[in-house]
């Protein structure tokens, strides 16, 4: 049996908490930052648990199950 490989890109773009669970970051700051405003901006700061309909393809992606 062939070694299971994770998705490079998802790896990049999610990390595991520590109860194994996937976190990500907020989408949204990019770029047009001198349009939003700044409580908007103080928002989209820090990591987040990634939705519960979409844990299990993501630690798919991840080869962690």
């Amino acid at each position: 049996m062939p070694k299971m490989k994770s998705n490079r890109a998802a790896g990049k773009r999610f990390k595991l908490s520590g109860t194994g669970k996937a976190v990500r970051y907020s989408a949204g700051k990019r770029h047009g930052m001198i349009d939003k405003r700044r409580s908007r901006k103080r928002r989209l700061l820090g990591s987040t648990l990634v939705d519960p309909a979409d844990q299990g393809r993501m630690l798919r992606l991840l080869g962690k199950r």
